[in-house]
């Protein structure tokens, strides 16, 4: 039996041995915005990415849904980039789609959406989805 490595630790790097799917809530045009450089960070590690915003038709070359209910089929991370009050609109969305892992990224939490979360069966992590998967933020410049 081989030893356990980082990459087999699934809140480090997530299930790598699955096929790999991300929401990413608050997807941006603006490469400067984390999330945009959260949708090129993901495709780049080779993740199936559903950027979701309203506002856009598609970010980075990917088409773009307008909620988490758009998104077609499960998900096996949903990552935040909006403020709190808005995510807490879409908690009830998030809830249906029965993701394996739910990311707040830093600015899109605080304790009211992260209790309605928990109340709702969710187990939030609050830390940077980019950093989990073993890239970094100024990696991706904001041209």
């Amino acid at each position: 039996m081989r030893p356990a490595t980082p990459c087999d630790h699934p809140f480090l790097l997530g299930d790598m041995r699955m096929s790999k799917s991300i929401a990413i809530v608050g997807a941006s045009t603006d490469r400067s915005k984390y999330g945009n450089k959260a949708v090129r960070a993901f495709k780049q590690g080779g993740w199936t990415v559903y950027p979701v915003n309203p506002s856009a038709d598609e970010v980075e070359g990917l088409r773009c849904y307008a909620s988490i209910a758009d998104v077609p089929g499960p998900v096996q991370r949903i990552s935040m980039y909006v403020p709190p009050k808005v995510g807490q609109r879409m908690l009830a969305d998030i809830v249906r789609k029965s993701p394996q892992e739910f990311f707040l990224n830093p600015g899109s939490e605080d304790e009211q959406l992260v209790e309605q979360a928990k109340t709702l069966g969710l187990d939030p992590i609050q830390a940077c989805s980019i950093v989990n998967i073993g890239l970094r933020p100024d990696m991706f410049p904001d041209e």
